[in-house]
């Protein structure tokens, strides 16, 4: 674990907060733009990662596990998105025939 912590260091906080920036960006543009429900539950899991590489970069630049704790949590929640997620996406699909945000306009009738 040791190694690990000492090679994270070795890079500066600054790249991993640039990275992290430019994954969480193209998530909201991702989620801004398409119309494609995959897509947008795709472009949420990068906002995702993005958040859970910066709490595991601060957590090893601080030394307390803290951070990583918070990784677990919202990996966690990210499993019970997909699965409730996709459970969504398949019943709209079979009643839309469709993928298509804009179609579920039509299912408040």
């Amino acid at each position: 674990m040791d190694n690990i912590t000492t090679t994270i260091q070795s890079v500066p906080l600054n790249h991993y907060i640039l990275l992290s920036a430019i994954i969480f960006c193209i998530g909201v543009i991702g989620v801004l733009v398409r119309r494609n429900a995959i897509i947008i539950f795709m472009s949420v899991e990068l906002m995702l990662n993005a958040v859970n590489l910066l709490l595991t970069a601060f957590s090893a630049y601080k030394g307390d596990a803290s951070g990583q704790v918070f990784v677990f949590f919202i990996m966690a929640l990210a499993a019970a998105e997909v699965a409730v997620g996709l459970a969504i996406i398949v019943m709209v699909y079979r009643n839309t025939s469709s993928t298509d945000i804009n179609i579920l306009n039509r299912l408040k009738w």
